[in-house]
């Protein structure tokens, strides 16, 4: 086969050589690749070009929209207040601890839920009063437990250790202080996390209300759980709803105490592709007015007694964090090879592994090209720049080949990335947020060698590579 040319008005030019492919159309069918997405390439983020990012920020790049995160944060208190009118947002900072991430949802009026010392500080370092601060989580050490207490922050217990360690700090202190307990049970449709709080079944959240009655230095005031995560069945909150509710009546009626706190905890699903999920996210993720409808409408069935006899409503705590923040951010990342696989298959090697994209390991991270590519797609094994064989940010897509240098847009990986990401081998890159007016700030500087060795210390006799 012989080259074709163009001899038109521009002169002799070759066109560039395409291996002949007879590819078999099969529309609409469920197939490994998962959906077919309408958008074959994306050229810019938030309306901000990709090559201007790379070339500003280097590859590869977080990118984080403030417009959709707030867009995001308003239309789930929209979906409860207007169904339930006593509810308060709760930023999971596990989710995505960067601060421009946590104040821009502090902004849009949510306080912060926690669960580990540093992110309580992290939250006070950002100027959220201790009221606005719930402390969950199994390990809450004496030291910041002390702190937690006289900032007047909510505390969650999640065990008898600690019930009896936080009765004893306020027993030093002479006060009576205001807890919530974690309760766990069977919903019918997730698993249960058992290994946190305390179970309702087997009477256990009774025996521990019963203890904080009795104490003198501790009142039970609020319930919290957290039945799971990415939770694709909506009709599992309604069971939780109901079960926190005739356990809250059950408690008040037994012991003697008000609650007034119900905190739901989160779990609720993002637009991700879950791997071993071929339908689309827009098929299978239930909306927030979905897990809205399912929690509000049990909770006003058993409060409706006490709103009679003129008893406010307890409080709804919500605690979401990848709902909101997965499809704010998007990672930017270039190709920096290619081969054959000896199974036949193309694979790509690009700048960003699991190392910075952690949840790839459970989601089928939807990938695009920056540009329109030429050629027929094929499928294609997409591998991160770590030496290490699981290093793979793609086992199977269909791509049209790419070039070296060519630039890819992987989203959603705003829930769980930039705080489970790990320093193996690459420097973690800049984070940048794009905000409303278009202008973009790093948010989180890329990483380089004084980074790194900024907390290493040389014994004096090792100090040089050479011995002395």
């Amino acid at each position: 086969m012989t080259d074709e040319i163009d001899n038109g008005a521009a002169g002799s030019r070759r066109k560039p050589w395409v291996k002949p492919s007879i590819v078999m159309h099969r529309s609409g069918l469920v197939n490994k690749f998962g959906a077919v997405h309408r958008e074959l390439w994306q050229n810019d983020f938030d309306g901000i070009p990709i090559p201007s990012l790379v070339e500003q920020y280097g590859s590869p790049v977080f990118a984080i929209s403030e417009r959709k995160l707030r867009d995001n944060a308003r239309r789930l208190i929209r979906a409860f207040s207007g169904r339930y009118p006593n509810v308060q947002y709760s930023w999971s900072y596990k989710t995505n601890y960067l601060g421009a991430v946590c104040n821009t949802l502090h902004q849009e009026g949510a306080w912060a839920e926690v669960v580990s010392g540093f992110e309580y500080e992290k939250a006070r370092s950002l100027g959220v009063p201790g009221e606005h601060i719930l402390f969950n989580g199994p390990h809450k050490p004496r030291a910041i437990l002390k702190r937690v207490i006289d900032d007047g922050a909510h505390i969650h217990i999640d065990h008898l250790d600690e019930l009896y360690l936080v009765e004893e700090l306020a027993k030093e202190r002479n006060i009576r202080l205001a807890v919530t307990i974690r309760l766990n049970f069977e919903t019918g449709f997730t698993e249960n996390w058992s290994r946190f709080g305390f179970n309702v079944e087997s009477g256990q959240a009774m025996d521990a209300a019963w203890r904080i009655a009795n104490s003198e230095h501790l009142k039970l005031t609020g319930l919290h759980s957290h039945i799971g995560t990415f939770v694709l069945d909506h009709r599992a909150y309604g069971a939780q709803a109901r079960i926190m509710a005739a356990f809250m009546n059950e408690v008040e009626q037994k012991t003697g105490c008000e609650i007034s706190l119900l905190d739901l905890g989160g779990g609720f699903a993002s637009r991700n592709a879950l791997q071993g999920i071929y339908l689309p996210p827009e098929q299978v993720v239930p909306s927030f007015d979905q897990y809205a409808e399912e929690i509000c409408t049990p909770l006003l069935d058993a409060t409706y007694e006490r709103v009679a006899r003129g008893r406010p409503l307890p409080l709804l705590v919500l605690e979401t964090g990848r709902a909101v923040v997965d499809d704010a951010e998007s990672l930017v990342c270039s190709v920096v090879g290619s081969k054959k696989l000896p199974d036949g298959r193309r694979c790509v090697i690009v700048d960003a592994g699991v190392n910075l994209l952690f949840t790839a390991f459970w989601y089928n991270h939807q990938i695009t090209p920056t540009r329109e590519l030429a050629g027929a797609p094929e499928e294609t094994v997409i591998y991160g720049p770590l030496c290490m064989n699981i290093d793979v940010v793609r086992h199977s897509i269909l791509l049209p080949p790419l070039d070296v240098g060519d630039t890819l847009i992987v989203s959603p990986v705003g829930a769980y990335n930039n705080t489970q990401w790990m320093q193996f081998i690459e420097y973690r890159p800049n984070v940048v947020m794009v905000h409303p007016d278009s202008s973009v700030s790093v948010i989180r500087r890329a990483e380089n060698l004084e980074t790194m060795t900024s907390l290493e210390q040389l014994p004096r006799h090792l100090d040089s590579p050479v011995a002395g």
